[in-house]
């Protein structure tokens, strides 16, 4: 039976940049397990995993936009040094933040200056496109 939307799914998957480096894999662990069109993974391998049937292998290449999107300059940002917990911070250090509203953020480091640091907010993927083998493996 093929996978609908609302179908509880497991996957196995690999997934590759275009020059071939693995960013995520599920082997030697368990499957993913989403529901097929809920919005529980990214936009295009929620979609591809639709129609497939138990078994099925599947190739797909998603561009930013139903990856992780484009980059957004917007989400550069520059932050004083002492807000940070860590003050040895180095350029490409992944470190938290607190917003002024309370909520905890993950930024990337990509400058470092004597008072303050600049943080990338965007998510690591951000603005690449990324290529996916697919494996359902079981459904319900």
């Amino acid at each position: 039976m093929a996978v609908t939307e609302g179908t509880k799914v497991r996957v196995h998957y690999k997934g590759t940049l275009d020059d071939g480096s693995i960013f995520d894999s599920s082997e030697g662990s368990d499957p993913i397990e989403f529901v097929a069109g809920a919005g529980e993974v990214i936009q295009g391998f929620d979609q591809a995993v639709l129609s497939m049937n138990i078994g099925e292998k599947k190739q797909i290449r998603l561009p930013p936009p139903e990856a992780y999107g484009d980059r957004q300059e917007d989400l550069l940002e520059e932050i004083e040094k002492k807000l940070i917990q860590d003050l040895e911070v180095q350029v490409g250090t992944w470190v938290e933040v607190k917003t002024t509203a309370g909520q905890m953020l993950d930024g990337q480091v990509t400058k470092v200056n004597e008072g303050s640091v600049m943080l990338d907010f965007n998510h690591p993927l951000a603005g690449k496109t990324l290529n996916f083998e697919i494996e359902l493996v079981g459904t319900g």
